[in-house]
């Protein structure tokens, strides 16, 4: 039973990474924490480890579609990966005091986040050509210092950064939803390494069976889901990917509850 949650939390995890570059922390730190016993901190730690490699296999897909602004990509990776090293510290601090904190906060997230794709979905915007071209320098200055507080909350909670990031590239820099994606999962392969190297060195503890069941998943997963997501209706996969994270949260919270 436990392999096979393992192994569900990382295809799962992967799926959504895949779909609409969210963190594999939205799936693995729920079923780790819920139906695993795991501590916060700790599931939050293999989450991110997950990430880097799910993440950076899914952004070479969107990358071979043209779907990838690597430029203003990688300015604000660096302002992320500075707001990730604070935020592991942060993290590691609260899940001191409370342990099972970071847990439901990811839970909370994943709802937030299921709901937030099927009311409002993102079907507009420039590709990643056009983008680049008519960004001004003050959009680029509020990207990186937003990418900075995502990488906070990134390396803080292990989740929400895929989906801040969405919103940074769709609403501030104008991007439609697969070039948002793309982007998206080339920055957070860097911020989840910087997450999860933070985390290690603070002490967290993960079996080495265990991380290296769901990190495979999670690579298969992302890679399947960001070729389907790379061919798939823009509208249809903000509902597939809403459905599927409304779902999941509401279950992950009732299992914790009960």
């Amino acid at each position: 039973m436990q392999i096979a949650l393992y192994l569900i939390a990382g295809l799962g995890a992967g799926v959504v990474t895949g779909l609409a570059g969210l963190s594999a922390a939205v799936v693995i730190t729920p079923i780790l924490v819920s139906l695993c016993g795991w501590a916060s901190y700790d599931a939050v730690t293999v989450a991110l480890s997950a990430d880097v490699l799910a993440s950076l296999l899914s952004a070479y897909t969107y990358y071979k579609n043209k779907h990838i602004d690597l430029k203003n990509g990688a300015r604000v990776t660096v302002t992320a990966f500075l707001g990730t090293v604070v935020g592991s510290y942060c993290g590691y601090l609260f899940s001191q005091a409370q342990p099972d904190g970071l847990g439901y906060l990811s839970m909370a997230t994943t709802i937030f986040l299921g709901i937030k794709f099927l009311l409002r979905p993102i079907t507009k915007g420039a590709d990643a050509a056009q983008g680049g071209a008519l960004l001004t320098w003050k959009k680029t200055l509020l990207a990186m210092v937003l990418g900075c507080g995502i990488g906070w909350v990134c390396g803080f909670t292990g989740s929400g950064g895929g989906v801040l990031m969405l919103t940074v590239f769709t609403l501030v820099l104008g991007y439609n939803l697969k070039v948002a994606v793309g982007t998206s999962t080339m920055i957070m392969s860097a911020v989840a390494l910087t997450g999860a190297v933070s985390h290690f060195c603070l002490g967290a503890s993960v079996p080495p069976g265990p991380l290296a069941l769901v990190v495979l998943a999670c690579m298969v997963g992302a890679v399947v889901s960001a070729r389907f997501a790379n061919r798939c209706e823009i509208v249809r996969l903000n509902r597939v990917v809403g459905l599927v994270l409304a779902a999941l949260g509401c279950i992950t919270i009732l299992i914790k509850l009960l």
